[in-house]
């Protein structure tokens, strides 16, 4: 038995840098996943080792079961699927000295923390049976458009699938979700991940990924939105890299300087936020409303990204594909930290396909990595294969 999981990434649509200091900020889930596979290995194998390969960046990772158990022996005795736990320190240690055993290579170095992730999340779902998981990945790493929430997801979904905690229909041909209460230790358990990686996480992005369509917050409280509005987005991965604890500081900095002024501007943020959500969930009637949403919310993104520039963490790249995207009337702005990342461009239902191609050329052009996507669908899902 083969289980299968995907698990979308997601975009800031409002409210990056400004949440921070109590804005409403407004977050959605995208239709690019990350996906991952898992098969135990039969006895007639004679294979006692837990492989995982992560195909797009060609690179394979194998441990002996036995050396993961005495990794972290004495550390998730206590743990069942059904109760995520933290990783200790002392236990991160012994699991990260296993991880440098496999000389990942100095380029990709900052695949460590994912493969922690991963050592952990396992053997305290699965415990130490030899299995093969196979990960690739539609979403590019570190730009904003949480790659590791997503893989964190996929992850826990497939070993959960697999584990006495949750109850599926193994029988049920292609994808399925899973039930509400499945959905939250998922979630539960991919955060446990996402802190192994990122440290102090907010959650944000593995909720998006787990229940998909969007999700607003405010204060560290996150509420579910429910979205007839089919919108779709140009994301633009500028291919610069960016400092997000940095640019995080330096706005905190600029509203010592400016307090009022930066004051206003959260403000600001906060009311965009509040009507962007607003439109999203009201209520969709003819093509006419959903051009006057799809007009309201592109003006919304303007003024937001607008604001963000006042705020400091525009880039060159960022207004390189502003201007661009500008030329052809689309509305676009950053998502996430800024600074470089991803930038989103509305993409109106009814823009014609010669105009995209246009756009795109364009800015691949520039050196740009372009891909569309639906925004606000599907959370994770999972499909079996009994032939495997």
């Amino acid at each position: 038995m083969e289980v299968r999981a995907r698990a979308p990434g997601k975009i800031i649509l409002s409210g990056e840098h400004a949440v921070v200091h109590g804005s409403m900020a407004v977050a959605a889930s995208i239709s690019l996943y990350t996906s991952v596979s898992l098969a135990f290995h039969s006895h007639s194998d004679n294979d006692d080792t837990l492989k995982l390969q992560l195909k797009d960046m060609a690179l394979e990772f194998s441990w002996p079961v036995g050396r993961i158990k005495e990794a972290v022996a004495g550390f998730n005795t206590a743990i069942s699927s059904s109760s995520p736990t933290s990783c200790p320190a002392e236990c991160l240690k012994s699991i990260g000295a296993l991880v440098e055993e496999q000389n990942i290579p100095e380029a990709k170095i900052g695949l460590a923390s994912g493969v922690s992730a991963f050592l952990w999340l396992y053997s305290c779902v699965q415990g130490f049976k030899p299995a093969t998981v196979v990960v690739t990945s539609e979403l590019p790493l570190g730009s904003g458009l949480g790659s590791s929430a997503s893989f964190c997801v996929a992850l826990s979904a497939a070993l959960l699938a697999l584990s006495d905690s949750v109850v599926v229909d193994m029988a049920h041909q292609g994808w399925s979700s899973f039930g509400e209460k499945e959905l939250d230790l998922l979630n539960k358990w991919a955060f446990q991940g996402e802190k192994i990686i990122h440290g102090k996480p907010s959650g944000i992005d593995n909720t998006v990924s787990t229940y998909g369509n969007t999700i607003k917050f405010k204060s560290g409280s996150l509420t579910l939105m429910k979205s007839n509005l089919p919108l779709r987005m140009l994301i633009t991965n500028t291919k610069e890299g960016r400092n997000t604890k940095a640019l995080v500081a330096s706005v905190s900095e600029r509203t010592i300087r400016h307090h009022d002024a930066l004051n206003f501007i959260f403000n600001a943020v906060d009311s965009i936020s509040k009507e962007l959500s607003a439109i999203i969930e009201s209520p969709v009637c003819g093509e006419l409303s959903i051009s006057e949403k799809e007009e309201n919310i592109a003006e919304l993104m303007e003024m937001n990204q607008g604001l963000l520039q006042s705020m400091g963490v525009s880039h060159a790249s960022i207004e390189t594909v502003q201007r661009t995207t500008l030329k052809y009337k689309l509305a676009s702005k950053l998502t996430g930290a800024g600074g470089g990342g991803c930038v989103l461009t509305l993409l109106p239902t009814s823009l014609s396909g010669t105009i995209v191609d246009m756009v795109i050329s364009e800015l691949e052009s520039c050196g740009f990595q372009c891909l569309i996507a639906d925004i606000g669908g599907s959370g994770v899902e999972i499909s079996f294969d009994a032939s495997s």
